[in-house]
Order: C-alpha cells, then sequence, then structure tokens
C-alpha cells in the first residue's frame, strides 16, 4: 500500500487541535454487555464492565469462528435449474421461479465465537465512593477509578497492536491493598492449566459447526465434532502477572494476588486458524506457540513502555482527523445522560462530534492490516450463537462497515477488507461455476472467515429474498476501485484490483442475458430482503432486472472501463464492456414519480421496507446524483419520501447518506439525530434503531455497520468526491453553522481541512499527495490563492504538485 509520510508529517499538528475532551465517561459500572466499554487492536478486542468487586472483562479473538473451509459444491445440482427459471420469469409465472430459486441453495455460513472472560475477584470489602469509568478515545485506554476505604483504585486496560497484548494495569494509593482472584472462563470447551506460579492458561476449541441463531428447527446447532468433515478451531488463552510487593500464586482455579503494591496483567490469545482453506485442526497453526510467543515478547517491556508504545501507534491513525462542531458543554455529564438528554433534544454538536471520533476509534479497533476483516459487531461478540452468526453481511452491511475507512484517513484500516474480497474471489470462482456455470467469481447474501459465497438457506429452507443473490462480488469490488481513487496507488490497481474486478465483470458478462427488447438483464433478481406484489395479487420475492442489481453492474462496468484507462490495458476488453453497459436495463421511474425497485412497476410487500437497495447508485454508487442526473435524483428524492424516515440502525445510516447525496444536510441532519436515539437493552429485533449506553448501534440488537455507516454520513455532509469534483460542505445542516475539520479525504489522493461560519467555508486548505488536477465545488464563492486557477460555474479548478498544500478562501 502507498506510503502516507505527509500525512504522519501533519499528525502532530492536527493532534494538537484535539481541544474537546473525546471520553466517554460514566459514575456507575456496566448492568449490562452494552453498556461495557470496548478495547480493540484489530486482533485483540475486549468488553470491560468496570465492576468493582467482581470485575468481567469479556474477550474476542478476531480468528475465533466455528467451522472450517466450505464445501464448494454443496449441490451439485443447482444450476440445472437455471434454465427453468428463466423460463418461468419471461413467462411471468413468478410463483414457480420462488419456488425453483429456492432449490439452488447451499448452506448457511458459520458463527463468530467468543473467546470467554476473566473475572477479577477482589478482597478488598467496604463501601465505594468517587465511581468513574471511561473510554479515552484519544489514547485508546480504558479506565476504572473508585475509591474504597480511604484507598484510591485504580485499572487501566487497553489493547496493543505492537505488542499483540491486552494490558489491564492495576495500582492503588495505599501499598499492600491490591488482594484479588482471578479466573478465566468461557462458552466453548475449555480446561484450565496453571503454566507457572504467575502464569495461567485456557485452552479448548470452537464447534465444528454452530448454526445461526435463527435456525430454530435444528435440534443439535452446536456440534463439535463432525465426524464428515474438518474439527474445530482451537484457541489458547494465558494471563501472565507482573507485580510488585506482596505475593502470586496459581493453580487451576485462576491466580491468586496478595498484598500487591502494582499489578500488570498480561492477556495474549491466540487460535489454529491458518486461512480460509485449511483445516484449522489438521492444518492448523501451533496456537499455543503464538500465544506464548506474544506474551514472552511483552512482559520484558515495563507497563509505561508499553502504554506509550500503544499510544503512538494508535494516535498515528486517530490524531489524523479532527472535527469541532461546537463547545463540549455538556461533557461533564455522564454518557449516557449525555445520550439520553440528546434524545429528548438538546443541542449538543459536541456530542455529534464525539460519535463521529468514537466511529474512527471503533474502526482501528477492530480493523488493522494483518488482521480479519470487521464482522457484524467489529470484534466484539459475547454469544456462542450471535445475531446473524456475527457473519459478513453482504448485501448491506459488511460494506457499510468501510465506508467511513478511506473518507475518514483510515485508509490503511480497508486494507482487511481488501484482503477478505481476495479470499472470496478465490472461493467464488466455484460458486460461479457449480451455480450458475459461468465464468469467474460471484459471492451471494453471506460470508464468513471461511469465505463462504453460495447462496445461504440451507439448501431450500431460505427465502430467496435474502438467500439467492449472486451480486455479492459486484458489490464488493466498489470497494477495491475506490480504494484506488482514494489513494491513486497504481501498483494496488494493477496487481490487486484490477484483476478481481475483471473477473468478477467475468461472471456478470455470463450472469446477463437479452429480454425481447434486447436489453440486458439479471435472470433471477432480487432486490435483497424485499419483496413485491405481482400481477396475480400475491407476495413474490424473484424477479428479472431489479435496479439494484442493473446499478452495480453499472458500477462495475464503469469502474472497469476507467482503470483500464489509468493502466492502459485491455482496449478491446474496454470497448465490450462500454457497449454492454449500453444495453443494461435502464433506471425506470415509476408512477408515483419514485425510482423503481423492479423491473416493472410493482406494489411493495412492506412500503416502508429498511432496505432501500434501489437507490445503491445514489449512494455508495456515483449513478444519480442531482448534479448529473437530476430527473432521476429527483425520483430517488421520492423514493425516500414513500419509504420513510424510520428504520433500524444500519437502514437510518445509510439514509443519511442518501440524503447527504442529495444536498438536503438538514435532512441528513434529522436522521443522525434519530440515529443517536436512546435505546435501552430490553429492546427486541426489530423494533426500531438506535444507539445503546455505551454508543453502539442497536439494530437492534448491536450492529456496528450502523456506527460506521453514521460517521460516514456525517462526513458525506461535510465532503464529497464521487463525481469530478470535490464539493466542500455539499449538504452542511443549519445546526453546523461554524466549525472545523482538519484531514478528511477526498478522490485524487486530496486531504483537506476547512473552516465554517454561519453555514459558508471561510477557509480550506487542500494537500495533494500526488500531483493532478483539482476541482473544488462549493455553494459559495471562493477562490484559491498563490497559484493559477480557473472558473466552471461553481467550480474551481487548478493543477497541483505532489507534496504541496493549497489555501481555498471565501469570497
Amino acid at each position: 500500500m502507498k506510503s502516507r509520510i505527509l500525512i504522519f508529517l501533519f499528525m502532530g499538528f492536527v493532534g494538537s487541535l484535539q481541544a474537546q475532551p473525546l471520553q466517554l465517561w460514566y459514575d456507575r459500572p456496566a448492568a449490562t454487555w452494552e453498556e461495557a466499554l470496548p478495547v480493540g487492536n484489530g486482533r485483540l478486542g475486549a468488553m470491560i464492565w468496570g465492576t468493582v468487586d467482581e470485575e468481567l472483562i469479556q474477550l474476542n479473538e478476531s480468528t475465533l469462528w466455528a467451522g472450517g473451509p466450505v464445501d464448494p459444491n454443496p449441490n451439485p445440482k443447482a444450476a440445472t435449474y437455471l434454465p427453468a427459471i428463466r423460463k418461468a420469469l419471461f413467462a411471468e409465472d413468478y410463483t414457480k421461479a420462488d419456488q425453483l430459486t429456492k432449490k439452488m441453495q447451499g448452506l448457511f455460513t458459520e458463527s463468530y465465537a467468543p473467546l470467554g472472560d476473566i473475572v477479577i475477584k477482589s478482597r478488598n470489602a467496604g463501601e465505594v465512593t468517587n465511581y468513574r469509568r471511561e473510554l479515552d478515545l484519544a489514547t485508546a485506554v480504558a479506565t476504572t477509578t473508585y475509591t474504597k476505604n480511604d484507598t484510591q483504585y485504580r485499572r487501566e486496560i487497553f489493547s496493543s497492536a505492537p505488542d499483540e497484548v491486552i494490558i489491564i494495569h492495576l495500582t492503588a494509593s495505599q501499598a499492600a491493598a491490591l488482594s484479588f482472584d482471578l479466573e478465566t472462563k468461557s462458552l466453548l470447551q475449555f480446561v484450565n492449566v496453571a503454566e507457572s506460579p504467575t502464569e495461567i492458561a485456557m485452552r479448548g476449541k470452537a464447534p465444528a459447526h454452530a448454526a445461526p441463531s435463527y435456525q430454530t428447527a435444528d435440534p443439535n446447532p452446536i456440534v463439535y465434532e463432525d465426524p464428515t468433515g474438518c474439527k474445530g478451531m482451537r484457541y489458547d488463552l494465558r494471563v501472565k502477572v507482573i507485580y510488585q510487593g506482596g505475593r502470586v500464586t496459581a493453580d487451576k482455579m485462576g491466580l491468586h494476588v496478595e498484598s500487591a503494591d502494582e499489578v500488570t496483567l498480561f492477556v495474549s490469545a491466540a487460535t489454529s486458524f491458518n486461512g480460509f482453506d485449511k483445516c484449522p485442526d489438521s492444518e492448523g497453526k501451533d496456537e499455543i506457540a503464538l500465544a506464548s510467543d506474544y506474551l514472552n515478547r511483552a512482559i520484558e517491556k515495563p507497563y509505561e513502555i508499553l502504554k506509550s508504545t500503544h499510544q503512538e501507534d494508535y494516535q498515528r491513525f486517530f490524531n489524523r482527523v479532527s472535527l469541532q462542531l461546537g463547545d463540549a458543554e455538556r461533557d461533564e455529564i455522564p454518557t449516557d445522560q449525555r445520550l439520553k438528554a440528546y434524545t429528548e433534544g438538546a443541542a449538543d454538536p459536541a456530542f455529534e462530534a464525539l460519535y463521529f471520533q468514537y466511529g474512527r476509534y471503533l474502526l482501528i479497533s477492530s480493523s488493522r492490516p494483518g488482521t480479519q476483516a470487521a464482522n457484524l459487531q467489529g470484534i466484539w461478540n459475547p454469544l456462542m450463537r450471535p445475531p446473524w452468526s456475527s457473519n459478513y453481511t453482504t448485501n448491506i452491511n459488511a460494506e457499510m462497515n468501510y465506508w467511513p475507512a478511506e473518507v475518514t484517513n483510515l485508509s490503511e484500516m480497508h486494507e482487511p477488507f481488501i484482503d477478505l474480497i481476495g479470499n472470496i474471489a478465490t472461493a467464488g470462482r466455484a460458486t460461479a461455476k457449480n451455480f450458475y456455470g459461468a465464468k469467474g467469481w460471484t459471492l451471494n447474501h453471506n460470508s464468513d472467515i471461511w469465505a463462504t459465497t453460495n447462496p445461504v438457506g440451507q439448501l431450500g429452507e431460505g427465502d430467496p429474498s435474502w438467500a439467492n443473490w449472486p451480486m455479492g462480488g459486484a458489490w464488493l469490488c466498489q470497494h477495491l476501485y475506490d480504494h484506488y481513487r482514494f489513494t491513486r496507488d497504481v501498483g494496488y490497481l494493477q496487481k490487486t484490483a484490477y484483476p478481481l474486478m475483471k473477473d468478477a465483470a467475468a461472471f456478470c458478462l455470463d450472469w446477463l442475458v437479452e429480454n425481447k427488447s434486447g436489453q440486458l438483464v439479471t435472470v433471477p433478481s432480487t432486490s435483497p430482503e424485499n419483496r413485491f406484489i405481482g400481477p396475480d395479487g400475491k407476495v413474490h420475492e424473484v424477479s428479472v432486472a431489479t435496479t439494484m442489481d442493473m446499478s452495480l453492474i453499472w458500477d462495475l462496468f464503469t469502474n472497469l472501463i476507467e482503470a483500464s484507462e489509468v493502466l492502459n490495458v485491455d482496449e478491446d476488453y474496454r470497448q465490450v464492456l462500454t457497449q454492454k453497459r449500453a444495453k443494461l436495463f435502464p433506471l425506470q421511474v415509476g408512477k408515483r414519480g419514485n425510482l423503481q425497485e423492479w423491473y416493472k412497476d410493482f406494489a411493495d410487500r412492506e412500503p416502508l421496507h429498511r432496505h432501500v437497495s434501489h437507490l445503491y447508485g445514489l449512494y455508495p454508487g456515483r449513478q444519480i446524483s442531482p448534479i448529473t442526473t437530476p430527473a432521476f435524483a429527483k425520483a430517488a428524492e421520492k423514493t425516500l419520501e414513500i419509504r420513510g424516515d424510520g428504520g433500524t440502525g444500519w437502514s437510518k445510516a445509510w439514509k443519511i447518506n442518501f440524503w447527504a447525496r442529495l444536498l438536503d444536510g438538514d435532512h441528513a441532519y434529522k436522521l443522525l439525530r434519530e440515529l443517536l436515539t436512546y435505546v435501552g437493552t430490553s429492546e427486541t429485533i426489530m423494533k426500531g434503531g438506535g444507539t445503546y449506553a455505551n454508543l453502539f448501534c442497536a439494530h437492534p440488537p448491536f450492529q456496528i455497520d450502523g456506527n460506521f455507516g453514521g460517521i460516514a454520513g456525517m462526513a458525506e455532509m461535510l465532503i464529497q468526491s464521487h463525481l469530478q469534483d470535490i464539493q466542500l460542505l455539499p449538504a452542511l445542516p443549519a445546526a453546523w453553522a461554524q466549525g472545523t475539520v482538519k484531514g478528511l479525504r477526498a478522490r485524487g489522493d486530496f486531504e483537506i481541512d476547512m473552516a465554517w461560519e454561519e453555514g459558508k467555508l471561510s477557509t480550506a486548505t487542500v494537500r495533494s499527495e500526488a500531483g493532478g488536477t483539482c476541482r473544488i465545488r462549493t455553494l459559495n464563492p471562493v477562490r484559491v490563492t498563490g497559484t493559477l486557477f480557473k472558473r466552471e460555474g461553481n467550480t474551481l479548478v487548478f493543477e497541483t504538485e505532489a507534496g504541496k498544500a493549497y489555501r481555498v478562501v471565501g469570497e
């Protein structure tokens, strides 16, 4: 990946501008998982409850999943049904098409597993006063402090990426005040072992199979021994004590600390995962050796060195961006109370800025280069069968996780997702061939660490509306190309993105067929998780050429055409794509003035459905815009009016981005406020989204995509660069009449700082890393100082040199 030297040089200046407190804090311990505070280094995650007498720290390791490598052909007859499905759909026999499409399903994905719990039981009795627990986003350290018997106690916890361990540091204001017992336990199979007088280990294995939580009819949802397949993944968790004063002993019940002055706990873990295509049992890595190596290297370093190294590593990413939207007048209020006050209507722009930075913190903590991609819950999951298996839901949620990566200056955090796409492409070639008789590679609705790509549904149990959708590959390719558009890394485009995109297009070219008008359509076709009412008055799921299908293919072909021009390759192939793109079934405006979702102007089974997949071309695509296609933009706006502003957490986050792309900042802001609606843990699935006390997004239940989609929408209100121009403050809401932001990224390899007053841009700095033409579009007149420029309507055009900064000022 491309060097980011210019950004690092600017890092210290940006960091010095973080004037507002960036802390989540609470005046009581967590009562539920959704109140606990997350730390992570991309691989090791922990949820910290901050309990005084019995502290609970729940652990995850990003590679710890049930299952093993996928069966590449679990339904050998799948492709034989395709001709009959196409015949039925062209004859408008939707009932038959629904029934036959179910016969093209494969198996469900596997589930992300919890690692285990650390429980620290204090032996210090007494009344607790002066309690506070906090997560400092500026340092990525979680701290719990309290007073008991005139002694002040302090716990600091962080997950170190450089040292690959979680550190728990305990101190007290009085000597010999630390006495506690520490135990480890897990929902997985495990045994505890005393490795030495100061070290314990918990080792065991994950299931060979864990069925999705919604597969309620399965009599054996968790299977540890699978005689027909790969045995489950092994894991090793180790805790080592370094202490001053007192004494420590260890046995199979755990660690026992007596009258210590200071204690540092080193937590290390590893699994036998050795790649998506290798059995983690027979072909697995030595998890005990890995965990021991991480631990032994870390314990050689003093606590302060470990902490400073962790902070320096974390801050080189986090400090790239600062955002100030108003004074932090409410930062002295505990975060849960602050969220409740905000829900009741309090104006708190500094809280919105805190939420923005929290999303960036979560991405840094759950997706680091060399780790696994962030799943539905990032890396934080306490359940054996988590909601939707905590997998990669690829009809929106997995992609949404990475919407903020580039624009919020965390391009490196995109890399695990790009790596996952490479794995999926490898597995997806078998799915393209075996399920569809097509070349190239494809992906359906779900994936997991094993790169599952088949239509899920357990061989016919699933509804085609969510099980059968072979467009996931086309969507993933947008991330491949967008990473290039932001970084302009031609080497990456040539070696990684272009070959994967071209192979995904090979599937699409085979998948497309001509209708009676000579237009290219997808058959069968679904619109993720939605249904329509057919001409027979019945509810159906499978159609022809849904708008999302056609928009995804348009996007892939357009990106490939551009990429081939950048690389100066495949001129004949480029012409083929251009011709095929011109024949794609076009966007349609329905009788209500809305953008049509289906091949025909069918009525929706659920007019207020949470998915708005047919607006992909508006966001994250670039096919629809008020600037380039005003008629379709108007139809998209009508669609959103009909769908309404309601929805689950991630759905509302997507709508924030839609309204920002429609340049309606006030409507986008309305939805942001609704996304930041306090949700208690008693709220159940699908009752409307919001935010938990720890600022995790509530689907409900928790899904991290809403956090990431929400902050992507905030960034989209401040800067857009998907078209030819970089638009500064394109959808600024009235509530953000003044503010500053530093370090946002724009396509073309530009970095942007801005300040605005009374809703108008006052100054901006544009730093060019790669050089080239820069086009700046603003709502109010501006000019560029120190260089020649020309005006094209509301757009300033000027040439830049790599490594230089340019100043834009309001007129």
